[in-house]
């Protein structure tokens, strides 16, 4: 017998792309954002961030791009197991920590709900569900969401699928069956647009399968760019792609939502992590980048249940601008601030105390002389 140590450069995580990290964190502000502004606003055209529904649509490209980018080549020798283990890591932390708070929230509410309503069966099993991702809408006060104590998981239910079909099937396949593929999901995008009028669902059960439309293609497409090298060289930095990336988000609300909204996601998203990965970063800004980064995902996953609370308030006591461009701002500072502990208390010490036992059990592992 002999020890067969997983290589090292199968433990090491590879470098990011800084920019593209910090257009992650631009996205989730605008999302944390778009929240807000949808109780405010209830007719979308005078939402003047109503596309911002659309950052899911850029996480999930650039997911695509950089789980090809960082376990392509890396599979093969980690397993699939231990794939799914190390995203699991990653991921599920913020999943739990987003349903505890999501759940406290709903029992808490100082502004309102309905608790009477629900039995105590039916909250702990909706909770359960929560914690391990299984859809299951069927309580009112939270829209019918798929996870109603914390709405944005619907996302990462579908970011879990892609990356089971991405170890099982996508990281075998050939490039050209890829943009096959990419192609297939591109008419399922469009259909949907065309049949909702909007890119919107995918959040509630009645509007479940959209969301697996929305992140077939956008998957498939950030993955196709890292397969195929589609990386642009230019000189727009940070600040710029940035600016770019919040038009998306920013652009009229129209009747022809059906057509602008597939367009972004078609062309426009894939172009700026082309755009971002083959940008050159300016000196200053990279601390900026790394935090934006770092925070994207539990500012994304810890913020709605402050945002049921807000609406519940919003309702009840209907203030006026003057109060709201006051609540709000100082709101989101909250918000990410909260966003930060959690991830410096509790999201890091967990992932890093679980990658550390990950990693001395892969050099533990032992196989037979052949």
């Amino acid at each position: 017998m002999e020890t067969n140590k997983i290589p090292s450069s199968v433990l090491q995580t590879k470098q990011h792309f800084e920019i593209l990290d910090g257009l992650r964190g631009v996205a989730a502000f605008a999302v944390v954002i778009f929240h807000f502004m949808e109780w405010i606003f209830t007719d979308p055209s005078k939402n003047f961030i109503g596309h911002g529904f659309l950052a899911v649509d850029f996480f999930f490209c650039l997911s695509g791009f950089v789980i090809g980018y960082a376990y392509d080549d890396r599979i093969p020798k980690m397993g699939i197991w231990n794939f799914f283990v190390a995203r699991i890591i990653r991921l599920h932390p913020l999943v739990i920590a987003g349903s505890i708070l999501g759940l406290l929230a709903f029992l808490f509410d100082p502004f309102g709900g309905h608790l009477e309503l629900y039995s105590a069966g039916k909250i702990v099993l909706t909770f359960i569900c929560s914690l391990f991702l299984i859809p299951f809408p069927v309580i009112a006060d939270r829209g019918f969401n798929l996870f109603s104590f914390n709405a944005p998981a619907w996302s990462l239910f579908w970011e879990y699928i892609a990356n089971i079909v991405y170890a099982i099937v996508l990281y075998r396949i050939r490039k050209n069956l890829l943009f096959v593929l990419t192609i297939i999901a591109a008419f399922a995008i469009c259909f949907v647009a065309y049949n909702s009028g909007n890119l919107l669902g995918g959040w509630s059960g009645p509007t479940f399968w959209d969301g697996c439309a929305r992140i077939s293609y956008s998957f498939l497409a950030g993955l196709l760019i890292y397969r195929f090298n589609l990386v642009i060289k230019s000189k727009l930095g940070f600040v710029s792609l940035s600016g770019l990336l919040l038009l998306a988000f920013v652009m009229p609300f129209s009747e022809w939502n059906w057509l602008t909204e597939p367009l972004v996601v078609l062309f426009y998203f894939p172009l700026l992590i082309s755009l971002g990965a083959g940008a050159v970063l300016k000196p200053g800004l990279e601390k900026v980048c790394v935090f934006s980064g770092n925070i994207s995902y539990p500012l994304y996953m810890t913020h709605y249940a402050v945002l049921w609370m807000f609406g519940n308030y919003y309702t009840n006591y209907k203030p006026d601008t003057a109060q709201l461009a006051f609540i709000v701002p100082i709101a989101v500072i909250l918000l990410v601030g909260f966003a930060y502990l959690v991830m410096k208390v509790y999201d890091i010490p967990l992932r890093n105390y679980l990658n550390t036992k990950r990693k001395e059990k892969f050099s533990k592992q032992k196989t037979p002389l052949s």
